[in-house]
């Protein structure tokens, strides 16, 4: 396995030196823990409610690169695929928190849920405010019955999206996460992997999907997926991916969805545009419109082959919140007159 590292142990620690470094007009790193971001467009002479988000690291740009203007305003920082401590996620409320409650948008992990509960615990001593929404969008994870035990994945981005645009448009704590609710109830993904990754202290990878086949619905940390089959064309993943999300979801003809089609790391954006391209001609032999879309690497797993699709279902509630302007490393969205 050949690598651009230093010390393995120290990867996620070399990668934020990196990443501050070169994202210093939108972020900081907090002078409180060093494994908490500050977005550099929170001004607590301007209070509103807080949105922050927090998970392991090796699924870049994913959490960090979202904290940024009109999206999120703190993250937590985990090892790779380790949840951050109870007192980093502590920290990024203290940090984020402008007195008018803190909007904490994570993803269900088990560590991600008990650290997030403990921070909470720790936030009230300082009277912070904190409510939760937890993202479930995988379908694979879990059946449509069990909702609650589902994982959240690529969907947490159109999640931070709607809920840091309504944040900084003033809107209060209650109203933050009922539209994140909403948001994350209309989204689901799913994900087909070609081949395993491999975190950097290890020389093998973490799991294994053998040449010639995909493994469809699999997680983001290589849990297992729905089935394993021979490698396909593009033209029929994309046919089964769109099939499963649109009997999970009950998305019907004239429906409009949001598309984002993220690559788990070492998929080329040549392959993620033909099967975007293939995507959208099953949507539309749907009968369903894409409002807007997204396609490169926004929720990766390190050095994993293949890609996640994430369908949302839009209305006049959820539209103006997605087209209104971010800058965040992971994510820019302008639009000019």
């Amino acid at each position: 396995m050949q690598r651009i590292i230093n010390d393995p142990l120290q990867a996620v620690e070399d990668m934020l030196d990196g990443y501050f470094q070169a994202n210093v007009d939108i972020l900081k790193r907090s002078n409180r823990n060093k494994r908490v971001a500050v977005s550099n467009y929170m001004h607590k002479d301007k209070p509103r409610v807080a949105v922050v988000t927090g998970g392991g690291s090796g699924h870049k740009p994913a959490f960090i690169g979202y904290c940024g203007k009109n999206m999120v305003d703190s993250v937590a920082i985990g090892e790779i695929f380790s949840s951050p401590s109870a007192k980093v996620f502590y920290d990024a409320f203290t940090e984020a928190d402008m007195g008018m409650g803190v909007a904490c948008l994570y993803g269900n992990y088990a560590g991600d849920n008990m650290n997030v509960k403990m921070a909470i615990d720790m936030a009230g001593d300082d009277d912070i405010i904190v409510k939760t929404v937890v993202a479930n969008d995988d379908v694979a994870s879990a059946s449509h019955d069990e909702r609650e035990k589902r994982r959240g994945v690529a969907g947490e981005i159109l999640m931070w999206k709607t809920a840091g645009a309504l944040a900084n448009q003033g809107g209060a704590l209650d109203e933050v996460i009922e539209i994140a609710q909403y948001t994350i109830d209309r989204t689901w993904s799913i994900g087909v992997g070609l081949s395993p990754c491999t975190l950097p202290a290890n020389e093998k990878a973490n799991f294994e999907i053998s040449p010639g086949t995909i493994e469809f619905g699999i997680g983001h940390h290589g849990e297992p997926g729905i089935r394993v089959s021979d490698l396909k064309d593009s033209s029929a993943i994309a046919q089964e991916l769109v099939d499963y999300l649109i009997a999970d979801s009950g998305l019907i003809a004239g429906d409009t969805v949001f598309v984002l089609l993220s690559g788990l790391g070492a998929t080329p954006e040549l392959e993620l545009f033909i099967l975007y391209n293939d995507v959208t001609k099953v949507l539309t032999s749907r009968g369903l419109k894409i409002f807007d879309s997204l396609v490169g690497n926004y929720f990766t797993s390190l050095d994993m082959q293949g890609a996640t699709l994430t369908l949302m279902k839009v209305d006049d509630r959820t539209q103006p919140l997605l087209a209104m302007d971010v800058y965040t490393p992971g994510l820019k969205v302008s639009h000019h007159d």
